[in-house]
């Protein structure tokens, strides 16, 4: 049996994994500020879609240009820009003096944010040993689950202390008490300058680097994560055989018929998951909760307990995904998204002419926040940063992240409308709908990559 540095591998995954805290907090942070950033630049619905979707535009140009990154210049490397990216986006919207520079610094954190997806998922996986990939890349769903939590939290303790009757002068009343909204997206500072810093005591990964030609920096890293010289050995002959020769040519690769398979699938279940709903709910829940009767601070207290739950529900994920395997935790999993949007629906139906208690549609939202979090949201990452050859991975991961993030931008747009247009019971039967065709992809095409070495699904792929 082979012996493993597994604290090596849990610090490697946690520095790697902060950019993913960033991802949740860059991505959470927004559902507590639309409303004050709305009344402060009297912003009309499509507005405040552009406000709140326009990181989103910069997230699909990150991830157009990560797997081109990852593969030119190292996983390691990219993530610095990353950190840099997020750094920037943070400070530069606490002090922007209009709207269009607001929006040009969520566009940085934005293309951070994308950059951040592809490649820490990416880097964790190619770390990571297969008996525990599953949960060591799934620490990166929970430092995004993290975030969010991070970010609710900040929203509800920031406003209540601007509505305390503090006195502050300058800087400090306009981040804390007159325009809160700017410490609320300030505080990201803080965790992009330590990402930033943490990154440079880690290694590059070295299946890329074996992918370059480097042995003996690859071999230098295996040996901090396997103890016994023959499993090193045996490691750096596995990813030596699956990486050949070739080290140009990759977007010829994508078309070859096992490879572009496995391409169009993760493709799907990147794109069809986002309009299941998640995103609807961490971008829109305060006005969702206010439009079921709540008040502001209340609805706010609301999604901090959504952040709770989807953070914990995390982590149990993260113990038992190598246990029960990627597929049983989908089907379990969405079976119970689709029975809690349906009940949601029945609430914005019924619910007022009933009497039903809002405490009915806290319950079915946290039901629908822990059958995402312990299936989709936690199994997405992990199917994506390790069913693609190492030849094309980061452009593979590259294509399906930019569907997701189209499929993030467009939820981002259009709830909104849909809310109004079709109401909020139509809109969580539509999301409820969404839920048939990924189960069908995940069932009949997807294989079970548990335990499996990344080298043997590289192998399943090629062959097909």
């Amino acid at each position: 049996m082979k012996q493993y540095n597994f604290a090596y591998l849990i610090f490697l995954s946690v520095v790697a994994a902060i950019g993913g805290f960033l991802f949740g907090y860059d991505t959470a942070v927004i559902s507590g500020t639309t409303k004050m950033v709305a009344a402060q630049f009297n912003l009309d619905t499509i507005a405040v879609g552009w406000y709140v979707g326009c990181a989103l535009i910069g997230s699909i140009a990150g991830v157009l240009v990560a797997g081109y990154m990852g593969d030119t210049i190292g996983r390691k490397r990219s993530m610095i820009v990353s950190a840099l990216l997020f750094t920037v986006s943070a400070a530069g919207c606490a002090v922007s003096g209009t709207l269009n520079e607001l929006v040009a610094y969520r566009i940085i954190g934005g293309v951070g944010i994308g950059i951040a997806s592809i490649i820490c998922p990416l880097y964790i996986s190619e770390l990571a040993v297969a008996q525990y990939r599953g949960r060591l890349v799934s620490c990166y769903q929970l430092a995004i689950t993290v975030g969010f939590l991070g970010a609710y939290l900040v929203n509800y303790g920031l406003l209540n202390y601007s509505l305390s009757g503090a006195e502050l002068s300058g800087w400090a009343d306009k981040l804390l008490v007159s325009e809160v909204w700017r410490g609320m997206l300030g505080m990201e500072t803080f965790p992009a300058l330590l990402f930033f810093i943490v990154i440079f005591v880690i290694p590059e990964s070295p299946r890329w680097q074996i992918l370059k030609g480097d042995l003996d920096h690859a071999r230098s890293t295996f040996k901090r994560v396997y103890l016994l010289p023959a499993d090193v050995d045996e490691q750096v002959k596995a990813s030596r055989e699956v990486s050949g020769k070739e080290t140009s040519g990759n977007w010829r690769l994508l078309f070859t018929p096992g490879i572009f398979k496995a391409l169009v699938i993760g493709v799907a279940i990147a794109i069809l998951g986002q309009f299941m709903g998640v995103n609807a709910v961490l971008y829109y829940g305060p006005k969702i909760f206010e439009d079921s009767g709540l008040s502001g601070g209340d609805s706010l207290f609301y999604q901090v307990m959504i952040g709770l739950v989807n953070t914990l529900t995390t982590v149990l994920a993260l113990v038992i995904i190598d246990k029960v395997g990627r597929k049983q935790l989908v089907y379990w999993g969405v079976s119970g998204m689709i029975v809690s949007l349906l009940l949601i629906a029945f609430y914005f139906t019924f619910g007022v002419e009933m009497g039903i208690s809002s405490l009915f549609l806290l319950t079915f939202f946290l039901a629908y926040i822990f059958s995402c979090a312990i299936s989709i949201c936690a199994v997405v990452w992990v199917i994506l940063s390790e069913m693609y050859p190492v030849k094309v991975r980061g452009i593979a991961m590259s294509i399906a992240g930019l569907s997701l993030w189209i499929g993030t931008y467009l939820i981002g747009q259009l709830t909104p409308w849909l809310l109004e247009t079709l109401t909020p019971a139509g809109t969580f039967l539509l999301f409820a709908a969404m839920c048939v065709p990924y189960m069908l992809i995940m069932w009949r095409l997807v294989p079970e990559t548990t335990g499996k070495s990344l080298e043997e699904i590289e192998k399943y792929w090629t062959k097909k």
